[in-house]
């Protein structure tokens, strides 16, 4: 009997130490990815940290042969009076809120308008038209800023308000994405609908754009960012800080002292473009969980 439970015990060892080295290598994957997490974290942080340090330093620190990761000479927060007073940077922001609230409103209109169309609507020439849609994401702004230009004169709206949302009152990015995500929806919750007595303006408020609120909102999203970041178009159109964003303001900010003088004043440029952040930065966080979520269905349709 004593020697059945040696024999027994000693089945058991190889087993007990086969689990012991997978417990010790799951230890150290984990490990292993904290660490390149915390890596990945600190490549995409320390420019904002850099930023914002660069922010606070001095005319002088900014040319110092061995750069410093903090101020030596304290901390200069009148930076950010002297980029709030230099340029109406108010001014700036508040023209950017404008043209992007307008640009998100009429994308959303268009775009929720189009997508139904192309999802559930039965015409003729349906997917040809959607793959002309398609092939404007291909088109490089670039190219069709001439005619689009000269339409915006015609119409007397250079520096004017109309003249930097119009253009921008389609996007085919977001009939693309709303296509996939309504396409994504079970038809008889919109039979349902029709039974019910919904139409098509129905339809879009009561069932779709309510199914499909992750992916709205994720586009919305993008185009709040692309239109708060937007420096190509607004660069051509504003004359004027009444109609000049934030973009353009802070290349005018850094152009406001003249080629000429010795110092470039970067510590005050920065710290226009940490406060021009904030808001973007604030709205992102605070909706990234609908963005994953928007993209993760549009994907997998």
């Amino acid at each position: 009997m004593m020697h059945n439970r040696k024999r027994t015990h000693s089945s058991a060892d190889p087993s007990l130490a086969e689990s012991k080295k997978s417990a010790r290598k799951k230890v150290l994957l984990r490990t292993a990815q904290t660490i390149l997490a915390l890596l990945v974290v600190l490549a995409m942080a320390f420019p904002l940290y850099w930023m914002f340090i660069t922010s606070l330093k001095t005319d002088l620190e900014m040319y110092e042969v061995v750069p410093t990761i903090w101020p030596a000479s304290g901390l200069h927060w009148e930076n950010y009076l002297t980029a709030l007073t230099r340029v109406p940077l108010l001014k700036y922001t508040l023209n950017t809120v404008v043209m992007t609230f307008w640009q998100l409103f009429l994308q959303l209109t268009t775009g929720i308008l189009a997508a139904y169309g192309f999802a559930r609507g039965r015409f003729k020439f349906r997917n040809t038209l959607f793959v002309l849609v398609l092939g404007a994401l291909m088109i490089p702004q670039q190219v069709t800023f001439v005619p689009i230009y000269v339409m915006i004169a015609n119409l007397d709206w250079i520096d004017t308000m109309a003249g930097l949302v119009f253009p921008g009152a389609v996007s085919a990015y977001m009939i693309f994405m709303l296509r996939q995500n309504f396409m994504s929806v079970d038809q008889s919750y919109l039979d349902a609908g029709r039974v019910d007595g919904l139409g098509i303006i129905g339809t879009l408020r009561h069932v779709l754009v309510p199914m499909c609120r992750s992916s709205i909102v994720t586009v919305a999203l993008v185009t709040i960012m692309d239109g708060w970041n937007n420096y190509f178009w607004p660069k051509i159109i504003s004359k004027t800080d009444a109609t000049r964003v934030l973009s353009v303001g802070l290349v005018y900010l850094k152009s406001s002292w003249g080629e000429n003088e010795y110092v470039a004043h970067y510590n005050v440029v920065m710290a226009a473009v940490l406060l021009s952040l904030i808001p973007i930065v604030v709205l992102f966080f605070t909706n990234q969980k609908y963005m994953l979520s928007g993209y993760s269905k549009a994907a997998m349709k």
